[in-house]
């Protein structure tokens, strides 16, 4: 009888704790838990199906431990849960079994704000009932040490600010949610936060971690990728991008690889493809490293030539012409090359098998958090597509070498002369103290100053020269463009052009010579005059006043006489009985050498002036003639030259 009781009192108490899962950081039980990661630190619990609507007639409970002394920040990324009276259909119900506190009964589609549980332990409780929609809900918790945490459905959109410094709880991955772009280029803004850190290997899923990222201009095309355990979507433009910070992600240099055993490929033609270990590398040519079907455990040993820190493995399969690769493998680590070490998960409790190929073309890329630190690394393949064929590619820095400290020697004091007497060939002076171990660099100090401003001196004192100088010259140049008047032009007949002449002026009149060696030295420069070939002198003579004394009367109107002439014009206009005015250096046209030079010595004379008394119309223009009818009036003609004494 006893023993037909105890059976399904056992039977009872099996089904009871079977959906029981007891770990450090809590429990879960019931049939209506979703996904669920709790650590001491944070993590992550959803109801059961979603995003998808939850269940009728069910219940689970979740009890979440932390460290004692800690308070614990709870975070709703999402809640929809059918509406009821007070509640009661369905509900979400927080509690502390510590103190007897108690939060809710929740229910509705509004998250509530973040709540703070004074207390280590937390109790939370969902019951549902028969109902029609409601996605359930989703809630992250860490302590209180992380008063920044965020819900594992926030997105890059959600922020404006330009740097973000956020906290993401463990167990983001298994989240609905889509990420864009990769490690690389960057990722949308539209994609989760803590997925893409996941992705892009910042944090590990685990554990959940810090984050500080910053927000960039978006570009055209994100390109999707596969990286720890998470694929990425290609996505279109965007106006922000979202830019994860790595301090330690550099390609390293391999030095070497080895292999357990090398495929050595022969076609039908004969030839021969090695497939050996140093095809392993991302740079070589052609195939990748393929393991010799016929061996047994095979592996793959790389040397990187010293120690450092691993912080990611990059792996692809083989070449175009097949579809070989590597599922799934295992990673061990040495420092000597003899002493192996396998990779394991944060927890430390089993060893870690990573992710590897989908396909013989595509990049996988892993993480390892924290960082391996060794010389040598040994790959073990655990699951392939129909040959072992590896190509790897490894990240990370270089190991900061630690100078260790000195020990500590005290040194001997040194022996100071004490100085009996003070010099005296020195004077010092009242209010300044020099010190004699500056007075050396004071000195040189002083003597740059002083030579600076020496030179400064002279660059002032040079600029000055040259503008005086331009200046002078200048002002030279002025004066001899002004000094002299321009002649006045005088037509004598229409037939008749003007032909402008020039005179050089005396040199009591003030006229300096140019400061030249000749007459080519400045062309153009300054106003200058040939010199009279002798004995006939090129230039013209101005009038002077002598012979206007000569003439011994002024008129009130000038007067000149016309002379007929052999080459058939009407005459020309010249004084009466006095030869002409200017000799000319050459023989003009239609002239004697006898009509152009006159008997007696050339005189300067003025043009003279008689009483006007008729005027007589011709094809010139109005004459008034005097009483001998020699005289012509030159109101009248056009203009011709005449020339003023000098100024």
């Amino acid at each position: 009888m006893r023993s037909r009781l105890r059976a399904p009192l056992l039977l009872q108490l099996f089904q009871l704790l079977r959906p029981l899962d007891v770990s450090p950081a809590g429990a879960q039980s019931g049939d209506g838990c979703g996904h669920t990661v709790l650590t001491p630190h944070s993590g992550t619990l959803t109801s059961k199906n979603y995003p998808g609507t939850y269940p009728n007639h069910t219940a689970c409970e979740w009890r979440i431990q932390a460290a004692e002394g800690s308070s614990l920040l709870l975070a709703f990324g999402d809640m929809d849960i059918e509406s009821s009276k007070r509640c009661a259909s369905s509900f979400l119900l927080l509690s502390s079994p510590s103190d007897g506190t108690s939060r809710g009964p929740y229910c509705g589609n509004s998250n509530p704000t973040p709540l703070v549980m004074n207390s280590s332990s937390v109790t939370i409780q969902f019951n549902s009932t028969t109902h029609r929609s409601g996605r359930g809900f989703l809630l992250s918790y860490a302590t209180s040490q992380h008063p920044d945490l965020i819900s594992c459905l926030d997105k890059g959109t959600h922020y404006h600010q330009e740097q973000i410094s956020v906290f993401c709880p463990a167990g983001c991955k298994g989240v609905m949610g889509d990420i864009w772009g990769n490690a690389k280029q960057g990722y949308r803004d539209t994609s989760v936060l803590c997925k893409a850190a996941i992705h892009a290997g910042v944090i590990l899923d685990e554990l959940g971690g810090q984050l500080t990222l910053s927000r960039e201009k978006g570009i055209t095309l994100y390109e999707s990728a596969f990286a720890n355990g998470l694929h990425s979507k290609r996505g279109s433009l965007s106006e922000k991008r979202l830019i994860f910070h790595k301090a330690c992600d550099h390609a390293l240099e391999i030095a070497g690889f080895n292999a357990s055993s090398s495929w050595h490929e022969v076609n039908a033609m004969g030839q021969y493809t090695p497939w050996t270990a140093e095809q392993a590398a991302f740079s070589a040519y052609g195939s990748s490293w393929a393991a010799d079907p016929s061996s047994g455990t095979e592996w793959l040993e790389i040397d990187l030539g010293g120690r450092k820190n691993i912080t990611g493995i990059i792996t692809k399969g083989s070449s175009d012409r097949y579809n070989f690769y590597v599922k799934s493998y295992q990673v061990f680590s040495s420092r000597d090359g003899k002493n192996w070490k396998a990779y394991r998960s944060s927890s430390g409790q089993e060893e870690t098998v990573f992710e590897g190929n989908a396909d013989s073309l595509q990049e996988v890329s892993n993480t390892f958090i924290p960082p391996i630190l060794a010389r040598y690394l040994l790959i073990v393949p655990r699951s392939w597509n129909q040959r072992i064929a590896l190509k790897v590619a490894l990240q990370g820095c270089q190991v900061a070498r630690l100078k260790a400290p000195r020990p500590y020697v005290p040194s001997a004091p040194k022996e100071v002369p004490i100085l009996t007497s003070i010099p005296t060939d020195r004077t010092p002076i009242p209010g300044v103290a020099i010190n004699p171990e500056k007075a050396g660099s004071m000195l040189l100090v002083m003597l740059l100053i002083g030579g600076f401003v020496l030179l400064l001196s002279a660059l002032l004192l040079l600029a000055l020269l040259c503008c005086k100088k331009r200046k002078t010259a200048a002002e030279l140049n002025c004066s001899l463009m002004k000094e002299y008047a321009e002649p006045d032009v005088v037509q004598v007949s229409p037939s008749s052009q003007t032909a402008p002449s020039t005179f050089k002026p005396a040199l009591d009149e003030g006229y300096t010579l140019p400061l030249v060696v000749n007459h080519y030295d400045v062309p153009g420069k300054y106003h200058e005059y040939a010199e009279p070939l002798p004995p006939e002198p090129e230039y013209a003579t101005p009038f002077t006043e002598q012979a206007l004394e000569a003439t011994g009367a002024a008129a009130k109107n000038t007067c000149v006489k016309v002379v007929p002439t052999t080459q058939g014009r009407a005459g020309s206009l010249m004084s009466p009985g006095i030869l002409p005015q200017y000799d000319f250096p050459a023989q003009q046209l239609g002239e004697t050498l006898n009509s152009t030079r006159g008997e007696g010595s050339h005189q300067a004379s003025i043009m003279y002036t008689e009483p006007q008394t008729e005027r007589t119309s011709t094809s010139w223009g109005d004459v008034t003639t005097s009483p001998e009818g020699h005289c012509l009036q030159l109101r009248d003609f056009p203009l011709t030259h005449i020339y003023h004494e000098p100024l």
